[in-house]
This record gives C-alpha cells, structure tokens and sequence, in this order.
C-alpha cells in the first residue's frame, strides 16, 4: 500500500511538472518516440532516433527505410490512442479496433475464430482468446 501511495505521488509530481511545460506535447510527443522506437526493437523493427524526429517533422525529400515507417505508425497509434482516451474518457472495443486499424493498417478487427489457443512450452499455461470479444474469456489453463 506504501508502494502505491508512494506510486501516486510521483505521478502527481509528473504532471505538476508537465503543466509547467509551454508545449507538453514536445515531451509526450518525445516519450510516445521512446516508447514506439523499444517496442519495435523488440520485434527486430530497428530505427534510429534520427530517422525518427526526421518523420516526425514530415520533410517531403526523406527517404524513410520501412522499419522507421512501422516504428512511426506505431507511434502515431500510440499518439492516438492517447487523444481519444482522453477526449471520450474511455477505452471499449470500438477504439480498441480503431486502435489496432492504425497500428497494423488493415480493419482485421478481433480473431474471429473461436477457441484460438496460443501455446508455449516455457509459459506452462494455455491462452485462450476469447471467442466473443464482449463476453469475458482470456483466461489462463495450467495444461
């Protein structure tokens, strides 16, 4: 409980020092970067900090490698997710769908085949999607 108190407390100090900040975009826009550029790394989706604020400031003559492409639609998604949270106060399926339409580029929407079973040996458990993606499920098997 100390922990969480201690947790709110930073976060409180976070975005009293954000208030401060002229434009608080620079740094979100900066952090949302951060996080899309070592998200990716972890998918083998390299990019540079470089290569990114050079998107980012959208110059027409770029030449922009297709991993630095993903990196920014991962960030513009992020960027996204961020305003719309924000502005409807909540987050449900439709701008979880929305969400990923702008991440992958393509309107999958969920996994419509029931009982998807993603498996590894490692985790020591099942994972089920849910078949219906308002109606629970996702819960973890011990195999």
């Amino acid at each position: 409980m100390r922990l969480a108190a201690r947790a709110h407390q930073a976060v409180g100090e976070v975005n009293g020092l954000a208030e401060r900040i002229p434009k608080e975009a620079i740094l979100i826009n900066t952090l949302v970067l951060q996080e899309a550029k070592d998200s990716s790394a972890i998918e083998n989706i390299v990019t540079t900090h470089d290569e990114l604020y050079i998107a980012e400031l959208d110059l027409a003559n770029a030449a922009l490698t297709a991993e630095t492409k993903e990196v920014m639609r991962y960030a513009d998604a992020l960027k996204y997710s961020f305003e719309e949270v924000r502005k409807r106060e909540v987050l449900n399926n439709r701008l979880i769908q929305e969400i990923q339409e702008k991440l992958i580029g393509n309107a999958a929407g969920f996994r419509a085949v029931p009982s998807t079973t993603l498996k590894k040996s490692v985790w020591r458990c099942r994972l089920h999607a849910p078949s219906n993606p308002r109606g629970g499920g996702g819960a973890n098997e011990q195999p």
